[in-house]
């Protein structure tokens, strides 16, 4: 029996309170938008496909991919420190 795949909402351009974008806290020319950029454009359906389903909602692959890459390009490889980066 096979569950459906349920991924928690992502949606990067939505608009928050204080401040009102997201936008507004990463300059123009820094490197987390070349990646955002290149794994926007990237198909990764087989890697969506390898998700089991049920259970809680996941967060997205595609947002998931970007964390990483991003802390590797800043050679972050402990999920400990990856999770400090974020915060």
């Amino acid at each position: 029996m096979s569950s459906k795949v349920v991924f928690k909402t992502y949606q990067q351009d939505q608009l928050s309170l204080l401040p009102p974008s997201y936008d507004d806290l990463v300059p123009k020319n820094h490197p987390v938008r070349i990646v955002n950029t290149i794994i926007e454009h990237i198909d990764i359906s087989a890697l969506e496909k390898s998700y089991k389903g049920g259970g809680t909602s996941s967060y997205h692959p595609r947002m998931l991919l970007k964390v990483v890459i991003y802390a590797y390009l800043r050679n972050i490889y402990s999920s400990r420190k990856i999770e400090q980066a974020l915060r």
